[in-house]
């Protein structure tokens, strides 16, 4: 089974959220579970900083040898950083999804809905095949 880090807040899309208690500001990235279905990641499309995305936006995309899946935004907010390391080496997103492969910053406005715990989180996995 995949790593699900307890400490990250999560969606059903399989992206991941760190930081939602410690900041205005939190990293998004996609999960080891999504990066393993993925296959080698070849391409990461990410947002440009500033934009101002909605929950549920679709905001980039990653492509791999097996398919193309959309990054979805996790929350509401600026983007206020993007991981430029990851457009240059998408093998990041497969090496290491929760750490130097994350994707992208945002300036949380709002409340956060919809994410799922770990323990929702592996629960939505397990599910899955």
């Amino acid at each position: 089974m995949s790593n699900i880090p307890d400490e990250l807040s999560y969606t059903k899309e399989h992206e991941w959220v760190a930081g939602l208690d410690e900041s205005v500001n939190v990293t998004v990235g996609i999960t080891a579970y999504a990066a393993e279905a993925l296959g080698d990641v070849v391409y990461v499309q990410l947002p440009e900083a500033g934009t101002t995305v909605q929950a549920g936006d679709s905001v980039g995309e990653v492509e791999s040898t097996k398919s193309v899946s959309e990054i979805y935004a996790p929350l509401g907010g600026e983007v206020v950083e993007v991981n430029q390391a990851v457009v240059d080496d998408p093998s990041l997103v497969n090496n290491d999804p929760y750490g130097e492969g994350w994707m992208f910053r945002v300036r949380v406005e709002g409340d956060p809905e919809d994410l799922l715990s770990a323990e929702e989180y592996k629960a939505l996995t397990s599910g899955e095949s």
